[in-house]
């Protein structure tokens, strides 16, 4: 996609795509100020080309954002969290009392953080990915969710073994492995 399109703005158009796909999105531009290109990957680019370019360079960097993406649409893990069972493909949630409810939201934020299991998720990106790119300045509502969350699925959530604060950053999902459940 290039950024200097004749009838829209670019960045709008990458906006709108990723409220609906996970299509890697490769942005070929003239533009090289190091601003231009941060909010291209902020609006949701996968990847930044800057023109001139060569075709191998170019095909090896699709290639890389569809082998990303082939990675993220392997079916969503069993999430076990000590008693809890999480099937995020199903979206079932069992604890020892039995059925726990999870509402949608709290189900996409949930698999967002699976998809990165054991590492930090910004909350820009939590929030982009779970309510859209008109709400990634809206952090509260993320802590609420993952209140709820923590209400619902850890032992203790007020000291959470799970769903962890990185302080100033974002959230980190550490479930059990379940070789170990």
């Amino acid at each position: 996609m290039d950024l200097g399109l004749p009838d829209a703005d670019g960045l709008a158009v990458v906006r709108r795509v990723r409220t609906w796909s996970s299509v890697p999105i490769v942005v070929l531009s003239a533009r090289t100020m190091e601003s231009q290109k941060i909010a291209a990957l902020d609006a949701g680019a996968d990847d930044y080309v800057t023109k001139p370019f060569s075709a191998p360079e170019l095909l090896a960097r699709v290639r890389a954002g569809l082998r990303r993406t082939a990675r993220g649409s392997e079916s969503p893990p069993v999430l076990v969290l000590d008693s809890v069972r999480v099937d995020l493909a199903r979206r079932e949630a069992v604890g020892a009392q039995g059925a726990i409810r999870l509402t949608p939201l709290e189900y996409r934020v949930l698999e967002c953080l699976a998809r990165q299991s054991g590492l930090i998720v910004t909350t820009r990106q939590l929030l982009r990915e779970a309510w859209g790119p008109e709400r990634v300045g809206e952090s509260g509502a993320l802590r609420v969710c993952i209140k709820s969350l923590r209400d619902k699925l850890e032992p203790d959530p007020r000291r959470p073994r799970f769903i962890v604060t990185e302080a100033g950053v974002g959230y980190r999902l550490r479930p059990v492995d379940p070789g170990d459940a």
